[in-house]
């Protein structure tokens, strides 16, 4: 774990209690200001949403080509995810979301983060992770996954679009179904920001790194070509000095973070979503 030095402002017994709510997370309440406090007011967002609506000249529904987009993925990612998808449908029809929730969809990284409510404190989570979700299925999947919820951004994750296995996507194919999930973000909560958190360098799948880069760089693209998209930028953190994955921040696998990991990881997208928050409240 890392140390880090804090001057408090504020007594701490005044934001959020959590058994791993670290001086980091308290750094970033203060360092946050309004904008955290902001997550709370689901009325000012629900009018800077119609704004953006406005502004954005956003269509009511999906275009007809975004549907065609996922025609050649739908059976498969039917057929491997349906259930999955169902599981998640279940929670959905017995639980209610947090106000102003983030909602966190992907793959397992976003499955296993466990400790996402206190690294992401003191935002509150809605995780919708499923393990080996490629943008291909997220596509195929997203109004299903996204719809139901009411929240206040989205964080998404997804790594395995690019493997190194003979069957992986281009980006060009890949950066399709991220705007198609996109459009289905915008259309349900159109004030809501979507965040792009960038593949993480790992050792199991390094050999690969060179194309998972240019995934990446496809990634950052897309949001600076659409309106409130946000990247979320990782990859260097997760490097030695010589551009070596940090083999110590994974578990054995060396594919999926440990908690030192998830620690470093929370602390990035943490912090992007004050930044991203913050700015929005000015605007």
């Amino acid at each position: 774990m890392r140390l880090k030095t804090i001057v408090f402002r504020q007594p701490a017994d005044s934001l959020p209690a959590s058994p791993r709510f670290t001086s980091a997370r308290l750094t970033a309440c203060i360092l946050g200001g309004f904008a955290c406090l902001s997550i709370f007011s689901g009325t000012h967002f629900r009018s800077a949403e119609a704004q953006d609506v406005s502004a954005a000249g956003v269509s009511s529904q999906t275009s007809e080509s975004d549907a065609d987009v996922l025609a050649p993925y739908r059976e498969a990612a039917t057929k491997r995810w349906e259930k999955e998808i169902q599981k998640y449908e279940t929670l959905d029809a017995k639980t209610t979301d947090p106000a102003d929730g983030i909602l966190l969809i992907g793959s397992s990284s976003i499955r296993r983060w466990d400790s996402a409510a206190e690294d992401l404190a003191p935002f509150r989570v809605i995780p919708r992770g499923y393990g080996g979700a490629k943008y291909s299925d997220l596509a195929v999947f997203a109004e299903r996954l996204i719809t139901p919820h009411d929240f206040r951004a989205v964080v998404i994750f997804v790594g395995n679009d690019i493997s190194g296995k003979e069957n992986d996507a281009t980006p060009e194919e890949v950066k399709r179904l991220v705007r198609h999930v996109v459009a289905v973000t915008r259309e349900h909560r159109p004030g809501a920001p979507v965040l792009l958190v960038e593949v993480t360098p790992t050792r199991s799948r390094y050999d690969a790194w060179p194309k998972i880069r240019e995934l990446n760089a496809m990634l950052r693209e897309v949001c600076f070509t659409e309106p409130n998209v946000h990247f979320v930028a990782t990859a260097e953190t997760f490097l030695t000095h010589d551009n070596q994955p940090r083999e110590n921040l994974f578990v054995d696998d060396q594919l999926h973070l440990n908690e030192e990991g998830y620690d470093i990881w929370g602390d990035i997208i943490r912090d992007r979503l004050i930044e991203v928050l913050r700015e929005q409240t000015r605007d």
